[in-house]
C-alpha cells in the first residue's frame, strides 16, 4: 500500500499507538524516510517508511471516539471548576448575596501561537466553547523567536501561548542537552523573547512547550507553566484547558499548580509549573445593551 503526505498512518515497531499524519517523505542516505505529526498529540516524529501502516478508517474512528471521550471529560471537569469559581465571585462581589449588584467580569486575553494550523484550530474551537478571549497565530517553531516581539506590542495579551511540535532524540545527546530536542530551543528563546517586553511573571502568564519538551529549560527562561517534566506526550488540547483556569481565576487569587493540571488530558507527568496569579478582573456597574424595538 502506497503512502503519501497527509495520509493517517501507525508505526508497526510501537504497535500502532498512535495517529500520526505524514507531512513529507524525504531520501536519506538511500532510504526513505517520513516526517510525522501526531494527530492527537503534540509530538512530530521521524520514521522509515516501510515502518509505517496506513490505519482503516474504522480505526482511526475507533481511536477518534476515545479522544473525543476523552476530551469531553475533560471539558466536563473544567466547567465544573469555572462554575464554582464564578459562584464564589458572586458572593463576594455582593457581599454574601446580601446586594443586587450589577458587575462584568473581564477573563484573560489569550495570545495563542502554534506551529501547527490543524491544532490551532481545535485550540480555538475550545476556547469559544468555554469564553475565552483569543488571538489565534499559527507560526512556525523556528519563526516564533522572531515574531513573539511585535506580536507582543500588536495584542497585548495577558497570557501567551507558545506551543506546536517537539520530540527528544535519545541519539541526539542526552536528555538534559537542549539540542537533543526537535523544537524546544526555539521555544525556550521566544520565552525569553517574551521576557525582555513583559519581564513580570503575573504581568504575562506564559505557557510554553509540546510533546516530551525540555521542561527545565523553558521555566527558566520565564515560563510559568510548561511542558514536559517527564518528557511524554501532551494532548493537542492541553495548553487550552491550563490557560483557561488561568484566565477565569481572579487577579487577587494565587493559582495552585495541581488545580490548574488535575483536569488536563496529561496531568503532572507532561505538564508543570510555578505558583502564578491569575488574571480575571471584575468591575461595576454593568449596563445591560437596550434591545431594538
Amino acid at each position: 500500500m502506497t503512502i503519501k503526505a497527509m495520509d493517517i498512518v501507525g508505526r508497526i515497531s510501537y504497535n500502532c499507538d498512535i495517529l500520526f499524519r505524514v507531512i513529507d517523505i524525504r531520501v536519506e542516505n538511500g532510504r526513505r524516510i517520513a516526517i510525522l505529526y501526531g494527530e492527537e498529540y503534540r509530538l512530530a516524529a521521524d520514521a522509515p517508511y516501510e515502518d509505517l501502516i496506513k490505519m482503516e478508517a474504522n480505526v482511526r474512528r475507533r481511536m477518534a471516539e476515545e479522544g473525543r471521550s476523552r476530551e469531553e471529560q475533560s471539558y466536563i471537569l473544567f466547567r465544573q471548576d469555572v462554575e464554582l469559581l464564578k459562584q464564589k465571585q458572586e458572593y463576594e462581589v455582593t457581599d454574601g448575596y446580601s446586594k443586587a449588584l450589577n458587575y462584568f467580569q473581564m477573563p484573560g486575553r489569550v495570545l495563542h501561537l502554534d506551529g501547527d494550523p490543524n491544532y490551532l484550530k481545535k485550540c480555538l474551537s475550545l476556547y469559544e466553547r468555554v469564553g475565552v478571549p483569543v488571538y489565534g497565530v499559527h507560526c512556525n517553531e523556528k519563526e516564533m523567536p522572531l515574531k513573539i516581539g511585535s506580536l507582543i506590542d500588536y495584542y497585548r495579551p495577558d497570557i501567551l501561548v507558545v506551543t506546536g511540535h517537539d520530540a527528544y532524540s535519545k541519539s541526539k545527546g542526552k536528555i538534559d542537552d537542549l539540542n537533543a530536542y526537535r523544537h524546544s530551543r526555539h521555544f525556550v528563546q521566544t520565552v525569553k523573547e517574551a521576557r525582555k517586553k513583559i519581564p513580570h511573571l503575573d504581568q504575562l502568564v506564559i505557557f510554553a512547550g509540546a510533546c516530551q519538551s525540555h521542561f527545565e529549560s523553558l521555566i527558566q527562561a520565564g515560563a510559568n507553566f510548561a511542558s514536559s517534566p517527564s518528557r511524554v506526550n501532551i494532548h493537542a488540547l492541553d495548553p487550552v484547558y491550563i490557560v483557561a483556569k488561568i484566565s477565569f481565576t481572579p487577579f487577587v487569587e494565587r493559582i495552585n499548580v495541581w488545580d490548574v493540571l488535575r483536569n488536563t488530558l496529561t496531568g503532572e507527568k507532561g505538564l508543570g509549573g510555578i505558583e502564578t496569579r491569575g488574571v480575571l478582573r471584575t468591575g461595576m456597574p454593568y449596563n445591560k445593551p437596550e434591545k431594538d424595538e
